[in-house]
């Protein structure tokens, strides 16, 4: 027994040490918390050791190492995660057209309860009478606080029907609701009429194929247009960075709209290098809370560019990138590797939008949106 509680003690520091080379070597600069983890390595061989030799129980090695790997990695921002093999295989199927979700989107910070920031329209949250600001403090039995977001997120799809478990944090009280699953978009993106604009282009994730769709069945209608188009990214939190340059790319030309800072100061710049094909119509933006990650750079660059008026509530600033890192047990490591800038210098990381034309958290109606959009100027 003592030999296999010592080849497990050794199992765990090699693999925390492994995460530590890349956490340093990958991690984006600012986000790094000092002291760096190589001065913390010691330490951390010292907690290991005495939990398996001074814990009144002998420990489980499995949920030893893996509560260790998220309290390393899920604390350092708020999109890095250590992920188990069921979150890597829900991961490998986020972008999959027949996954079922509840119609929630999330924000949390690690070791806080998630909050509602948003939901979608006619989802089975909405209609389980799900609120924006409530407290998430169980998902099916499961305690949420040590989760990433990335986890939460990930645990609301799934491939089938069934009801989630939700414990509700409302002020002072708490209940629990179970709150269906279904596939909530036939796809990644629709059009609808609005009477005063070309309509309204509704993004629901920025994820492959989005941009050519626009450009094979929306954008012929719109060349010629001269009212404003309203391109929709409330609750747009998911999406590839590529696709969203291309969606900028749509409106606007330029050698570089912004860049992302790299580990070691190396800039990764982005580029609008095409003739945009919708350049000269009016353009509104909408925007909220629930807005993150591409659909935020997207409306960030068009504003500074003065390519379209930002209509909605602030966002977040959750504009980073990350690397995957699949391990040999069927977990994983996903690290924010690079934080976004625009062209101007400005940080969106962490900041966020300010938008033109303010609407509040509460008043998310497209009518309200839809009057500031008329009523603005171009």
């Amino acid at each position: 027994m003592r030999k296999k509680t010592a080849k497990l003690f050794l199992l765990t520091v090699l693999a925390i040490l492994s995460i530590l080379l890349i956490v340093e070597k990958t991690l984006a600069p600012g986000l790094l918390s000092k002291p760096s983890p190589y001065k913390n390595i010691q330490l951390l061989a010292r907690v290991v050791r005495l939990v398996q030799s001074e814990y009144l129980e002998e420990a489980n090695p499995a949920e030893t190492m893996e509560g260790a790997f998220k309290g390393l990695v899920n604390s350092l921002d708020v999109f890095s995660s250590y992920l188990n093999s069921e979150s890597v295989l829900r991961y490998r199927q986020r972008m999959d057209s027949d996954l079922k979700e509840t119609g929630i989107i999330l924000y949390k910070r690690y070791g806080s309860f998630p909050q509602v920031i948003g939901l979608i329209e006619n989802s089975p949250a909405v209609e389980q009478g799900i609120r924006l600001g409530d407290l998430i403090s169980g998902l099916d039995g499961r305690a949420p606080q040590m989760m990433s977001l990335t986890e939460v997120q990930l645990y609301l799809k799934s491939q089938d029907e069934k009801p989630i478990n939700l414990r509700i944090l409302r002020g002072q009280k708490t209940h629990e609701v179970d709150v269906k699953r279904r596939v909530l978009f036939e796809n990644h993106l629709s059009f609808i009429p609005a009477k005063g604009t070309s309509g309204i282009l509704r993004i629901h994730r920025i994820y492959p194929a989005v941009v050519k769709e626009v450009k094979e069945k929306i954008a012929p209608r719109l060349r010629s247009g001269k009212d404003k188009l309203i391109l929709d990214l409330r609750n747009c939190y998911e999406g590839d960075v590529q696709e969203a340059r291309e969606l900028i790319n749509l409106f606007l030309k330029s050698p570089q709209v912004g860049y992302f800072e790299k580990k070691g100061k190396h800039d990764e710049p982005l580029d609008c290098p095409d003739r945009a094909e919708l350049e000269i119509l009016p353009l509104v933006v909408w925007i909220n809370q629930a807005t993150m990650g591409p659909a935020e750079i997207t409306a960030g660059v068009l504003q500074e560019f003065k390519r379209a008026k930002i209509i909605g509530s602030p966002t977040l600033g959750l504009t980073a990138k990350q690397n995957f890192f699949l391990f040999e047990d069927g977990s994983g490591l996903l690290i924010t590797s690079g934080i976004f800038f625009l062209k101007s210098g400005k940080k969106l990381w962490q900041n966020g939008i300010k938008p033109d034309i303010l609407i509040k958290i509460e008043d998310q109606a497209d009518s309200a949106y839809l009057e500031k959009s008329l009523s603005s100027s171009s």
